[in-house]
């Protein structure tokens, strides 16, 4: 249910994303330092074309721009956020996820993951992106690289991220283990597990 301000309900606007480490604690305690000559995103699990992408590599893959509000479970939202980067489809089409995959983990250079079901992925809203608003990531958001899921709260859109494994079924991530809802759909209002 919209509100009148456009909000999903029981959000607040605010100016611009709050950046983990400076703004606001990470959820892991930690906000890593990551070397984008060391770092390699890995897309394994059921697919039948596993990946390993130095950052060279993500670098040459199709890049678009996407804009989309971005909501915190916490009550805040950024309206009208620019986003450049990768679509999650492209991904899906260069790994060949098998018949049996229903479900991506994304995982975290600090130990954090998440995760929804492939079909919540699919078009062109979800995004591994590496830009925002015409700035490359900083280190407090994401730096090189996070998942960006448009109508989810997020902490479905993982920071940091090195990892994507394809899965059969449904794993809880970091938060959804502490109470808060898998579904996380924002015009539902939906924060907590039931």
């Amino acid at each position: 249910m919209q509100g009148e301000d456009g909000l999903p309900p029981g959000q607040v606007p605010i100016e611009r994303i709050k950046r983990w480490g400076t703004d606001h604690p990470s959820a892991t305690g930690k906000v890593p330092d990551i070397d984008l000559m060391k770092w390699i995103l890995t897309v394994d699990g059921e697919v039948q074309k596993p990946l390993k992408l130095a950052w060279s590599d993500f670098e040459r893959l199709p890049v678009v721009v996407s804009v989309s509000d971005f909501h915190c479970v916490e009550g805040w939202s950024v309206l009208g956020c620019k986003w450049e980067g990768v679509r999650f489809s492209h991904i899906v089409a260069l790994a060949k996820p098998k018949k049996d995959a229903s479900h991506v983990l994304f995982e975290c250079a600090d130990g954090y993951t998440t995760s929804l079901a492939l079909s919540e992925l699919a078009g062109d809203g979800a995004l591994l992106a590496t830009r925002l608003d015409g700035m490359t990531l900083g280190k407090g958001s994401g730096f090189p690289l996070r998942l960006v899921v448009p109508g989810k709260y997020a902490y479905k859109s993982a920071l940091w991220l090195t990892g994507i494994r394809f899965t059969k079924e449904k794993q809880l991530g970091y938060w959804e283990k502490r109470g808060y809802s898998d579904a996380a759909d924002v015009w539902k209002n939906d924060r907590f597990s039931r």
